[in-house]
């Protein structure tokens, strides 16, 4: 007596079809929301996910600028770069980020859930983020994200 098996499906690259996601960051905690995308990036929401193939999907953020952060995180969290320069050494806090640059506080905060190789760098240049409520997406029709 045989039992009949199933055979496991991979997905290879460029068989994957990506579709599109919207999501609205108004009033959204911030690292809440991002572990949301980063999983849609990876494709673990997906049956056909593969951890060497690059099975996610396509996230666009509009409203960065009206996320929510909780606790003192505004003044305490910081980001440094680094000028290449002699004493280049820069910190800018969450709040300075927020006025000048609010997409990149949502791209660092996904880029730091993806993985840290080559695909988590593919990964990332499927998310889009828009300071308004305006996106240049609208042909490629994608559905809000819940």
């Amino acid at each position: 007596m045989q039992a009949t098996q199933q055979k496991t499906t991979l997905a290879r690259t460029g068989q994957v079809k990506s579709t599109w996601y919207l999501v609205d960051a108004s009033d959204q905690t911030l690292g809440r929301m991002a572990a949301k995308i980063a999983v849609i990036l990876m494709g673990k929401h997906r049956s056909d996910y593969t951890p060497h193939v690059d099975t996610g999907d396509f996230v666009v953020v509009t409203n960065a600028q009206k996320i929510k952060l909780s606790g003192k995180k505004p003044v305490t969290k910081t980001y440094d770069y680094y000028t290449y320069y002699t004493g280049g050494h820069k910190i800018i806090t969450l709040a300075e980020m927020m006025k000048k640059k609010p997409e990149k506080v949502i791209m660092e905060a996904v880029r730091r859930m993806l993985p840290k190789s080559k695909l988590g760098g593919h990964m990332l240049k499927k998310l889009k983020v828009y300071r308004g409520s305006e996106h240049p997406h609208a042909a490629q029709q994608p559905k809000p994200l819940v």
